[in-house]
């Protein structure tokens, strides 16, 4: 406990995943083994089992929605239960059409495609895959020059699933061919609970529900973080030579890695204290907010903002961000110690 203390805590969302963590997390194989997302999960129970029933592949299928909601997950789960094979690779790295082209030649009858980050694919190599859905063929150029020919190549009937974070920046001739657009929300606390404790016991970790309750409301509605911190608290414990991680316990490796009974990070203290004690609340631009803390602007807005937004804390306004009037009060009396507006 003394090496601990001398440690700063840890801040979760910055914390990189390793293989060998990535090979020990619990993979869900069926939609009875995923959690949350009830109503998606009851439509894309129906959708596979329909195709498979009928033998053919599933309309092409547009998943959106934060990262680290399981849209990875539930594509493979879909060709689990398919009893097909699934291709997974991401759309900035298709920088070629033979790229694209190679992998979709190699695809066997109702194979499942999956793009990560679809939206970030180049504009020439989206455009192979508009005949690729519709027609399941490809038009592929051999040659150059006067010599060169193109020939039409078939391609199995298969699957695409498009992933994205940004479903605004997908093009209106690609979004429209997708025959199934569904959008993944944040999860509630009570799912992520239930999601810490299966974790947890894939661990052999004997977590407490109502200290996995605790972890839930740290994880920010991200199954991917709450995973992390069921790791983090796993470290923890076992430095404590225990496998029984108690709501003590758990308040202790929250602490340690600046997480509050809120879920606010330490980054996120920091940004509304800058707010409170610099700007009196606000309002004040993202780039000034950025600059004083040493952050980038855009991971600012896309890991910290929501979350804030959400909790109540922040609101984006035409002259930049502001300390919504109902925290404020709390904010200035826990950073000045002042308990009114004034």
């Amino acid at each position: 406990m003394k090496e601990l203390a001398q440690i700063e805590g840890v801040e979760i969302l910055t914390l990189q995943e390793t293989p060998e963590e990535r090979a020990h997390d619990f993979v869900p194989k069926n939609f009875d083994d995923y959690l949350g997302q009830a109503e998606l999960k009851e439509k894309l129970k129906l959708y596979t089992t329909a195709a498979k029933m009928r033998n053919e592949s599933l309309d092409h299928l547009l998943l959106f929605g934060p990262p680290g909601l399981g849209k990875t997950t539930l594509s493979q789960i879909m060709a689990q239960v398919m009893g097909v094979g699934i291709k997974i690779c991401s759309g900035p790295m298709m920088e070629r059409t033979g790229d694209l082209v190679a992998i979709l030649s190699s695809l066997d009858p109702r194979d499942i495609l999956f793009i990560d980050e679809i939206h970030r694919m180049p504009s020439n190599v989206e455009e192979v895959l508009y005949s690729a859905m519709e027609h399941f063929r490809v038009d592929v150029v051999i040659g150059q020059g006067a010599g060169a020919k193109a020939i039409n190549l078939p391609l199995h009937p298969f699957t695409l699933v498009g992933a994205t974070t940004k479903s605004g920046m997908i093009s209106a001739p690609l979004r429209s061919r997708f025959g199934i657009i569904e959008r993944l929300d944040y999860y509630t606390d009570i799912d992520l609970q239930s999601i810490i404790l299966q974790s947890a016991q894939f661990l052999n970790l004997n977590l407490e529900p109502q200290a996995a309750l605790l972890m839930a409301q740290g994880a920010r509605g991200t199954p991917r973080i709450a995973k992390k911190i069921v790791r983090r608290v796993r470290d923890f414990a076992q430095v404590n030579h225990t496998t029984n991680a108690n709501l003590k316990l758990v308040e202790d490796a929250l602490a340690f890695m600046g997480i509050d009974a809120e879920g606010l990070s330490k980054i996120d203290h920091q940004l509304l204290k800058i707010m409170v004690m610099q700007f009196n609340g606000g309002p004040v631009g993202l780039e000034t907010l950025a600059s004083m803390m040493g952050e980038d602007p855009e991971t600012l807005e896309e890991v910290y903002e929501p979350f804030l937004m959400r909790k109540g804390y922040l609101e984006k306004t035409p002259r930049g961000r502001q300390i919504t009037h109902k925290k404020l009060p709390i904010l200035k009396h826990k950073f000045l110690g002042q308990s009114t507006l004034l």
